[in-house]
């Protein structure tokens, strides 16, 4: 019998410890140190962390425990319900952290994202205690009051850097961050419905004003302007849809982008300093731009040259900084990905459009220019006609 290699016996170790690690990310197969039974157990969708809990309707009591990874050594983790709304603002929020070579706990009352009380919550909270396991998780563990005869609470969840003087320090703000909330059925059965909080209510018609206005209104009048206006036949009619076109989504667009900083003023201390500073000069360039209608010389003038160039210029930078915002507020926002994949398919639709028109206007750009050439060099046509009688017609 032919003995396996070292090499393929050191390849089914290192397998082994693979699916022993992958398996370990399912909180059904995490091992509580504790003797109390947890029934029910979520992976929860954002920022590695796990929720094993069991609800007793007897006594109104929620029993937890929550695992999560923070992300430095000496971080911290939390979890809590919010009784009044969704997100963080007013929610009761247990925190573990590292205390020098011990765990440390504090109980917080987020009256909102600026205004953190250290004390009581506003129910009963009993049996909390912290740990820390070696492979980098910290486990919370607690029991709350929960009201009586509710089969769902809203909870939240959250990890930060490093405590200072028991003081837990800010955590970031990326998507994972800020979608770490949800709705936890006591009894364990899966949601259907998730309700929207009113603030994130907000940021989905901020982007949704923004992505009509700069992502396919304005896209969508850039094409009439550049093609249509190559056919005869439809002078002033492109004009206008042109003009329409980028007046709607620049009013769309002012609301968007107001809607956007009232939003920035209604969450101090959470800052998307990329998104922020290219609407804001999104905006000022289509300012400026629909100020160009204001402005526009005759097709003569001298200084038309210099007009287009300014205009050219101004529109397809606004449409570049416009669809490179939007996907950076997709993944601020992060939405069903079903939005995402909709607004993918419009701008490919958008830019095939552009391409068969493309192809369609150099064609009748080509026929009119074969169509000059075959003047002759005295000045007739093959018609007879005189070149100034031509350009006249």
């Amino acid at each position: 019998m032919v003995s396996p290699s070292p090499s393929c016996s050191i390849l089914f170790f290192l397998i082994s410890i693979l699916l022993t690690t992958v398996s370990s990310l399912k909180c059904s197969t995490q091992k509580l140190t504790e003797t109390k039974l947890y029934p029910h157990c979520l992976d929860l969708p954002v920022l590695n962390s796990y929720l094993h809990y069991t609800h007793d309707p007897t006594n109104s009591t929620l029993s937890v425990v929550f695992i999560a990874s923070p992300p430095s050594l000496a971080g911290w983790v939390s979890w809590g319900i919010n009784p009044t709304g969704v997100g963080m603002a007013g929610a009761q929020v247990i925190v573990a952290f590292k205390n020098n070579t011990a765990m440390g706990m504090k109980t917080l009352d987020l009256k909102s994202y600026k205004v953190i009380i250290p004390g009581k919550l506003s129910f009963d909270v009993w049996d909390m205690k912290a740990e820390e396991d070696g492979d980098g998780f910290m486990k919370i563990f607690a029991t709350v009051k929960v009201p009586v005869n509710v089969g769902v609470v809203n909870h939240v969840w959250q990890v930060g850097p490093a405590a200072v003087a028991g003081m837990v320090g800010p955590h970031e703000f990326n998507p994972p961050n800020l979608n770490s909330k949800g709705r936890l059925s006591l009894n364990g059965s899966e949601l259907s419905d998730v309700p929207v909080d009113f603030a994130t209510k907000k940021k989905y018609i901020h982007g949704v004003l923004n992505t009509v206005s700069w992502g396919i209104l304005f896209p969508f009048g850039v094409i009439m302007a550049r093609y249509v206006k190559t056919f005869p036949s439809a002078d002033p009619a492109w004009f206008y849809l042109h003009v329409g076109c980028q007046l709607s989504a620049y009013v769309l667009g002012l609301a968007g982008w107001a809607s956007g900083m009232k939003l920035g003023s209604e969450s101090e201390g959470i800052t998307f300093s990329f998104h922020r500073n290219v609407g804001i000069t999104l905006f000022c360039l289509a300012t400026i731009q629909v100020f160009a209608l204001f402005l526009r010389p005759n097709k003569d003038h001298k200084y038309r040259f210099y007009w287009n160039i300014y205009h050219h210029s101004f529109g397809y930078t606004i449409i570049i900084l416009g669809i490179l915002n939007i996907f950076r507020g997709f993944e601020i926002l992060s939405p069903d990905h079903k939005w995402k994949s909709s607004y993918i398919t419009v701008i490919i639709a958008l830019a095939v459009i552009a391409l068969v028109l493309e192809a369609i206007t150099w064609s009748v750009v080509m026929k009119k220019k074969c169509k000059n050439n075959n003047k002759t060099y005295d000045g007739h046509n093959n018609n007879g006609q005189t070149r100034d009688q031509h350009l006249s017609v």
